[in-house]
């Protein structure tokens, strides 16, 4: 699908109404961060240079990438997921939300939601350290 530099979202005697697929990315983004059980969303060099130097957008479009022409709006998801997560379960309600959040505020049909799973993130785990002898070992707290 060929890429453009905007969308039109609606035109008429008054004029146009254009959207960059950059906001839409970002609308995506955040669509899927706020699925229970998605990690951190994947994103490119690219995307974490960007963030680092506060480019727009900064990690909200991170693995996220648009492809459109005038009948198909593609979405590409890239998340890692939280461990112990049904995985088709949170994947389709990424689908489903990154979908109706663009179609809520754009208007737009989303053809397709595709998620990539790129990995799972185990929990960290919290060192118990005896704050009055912090030099302990568990063997000597077995004894």
């Amino acid at each position: 699908m060929p890429e453009e530099s905007t969308i039109v979202l609606n035109r008429d005697e008054d004029g146009n109404i254009q959207i960059s697929p950059s906001v839409l990315e970002i609308i995506a983004g955040i669509a899927a961060n706020e699925i229970d059980g998605v990690s951190k969303m994947h994103g490119s060099i690219a995307n974490n240079v960007g963030a680092l130097i506060g480019l727009s957008g900064g990690g909200h479009r991170r693995g996220v990438k648009l492809a459109h022409d005038p009948e198909n709006l593609v979405i590409d998801v890239d998340v890692y997921l939280n461990y112990g997560v049904s995985v088709p379960k949170v994947a389709t309600e990424i689908q489903t939300k990154v979908s109706q959040q663009i179609e809520l505020m754009t208007d737009l049909h989303v053809s397709q939601v595709n998620v990539h799973v790129q990995g799972i993130v185990m929990p960290k785990q919290e060192q118990q350290v005896d704050p009055n002898n912090i030099f302990a070992n568990d063997e000597e707290e077995g004894a």
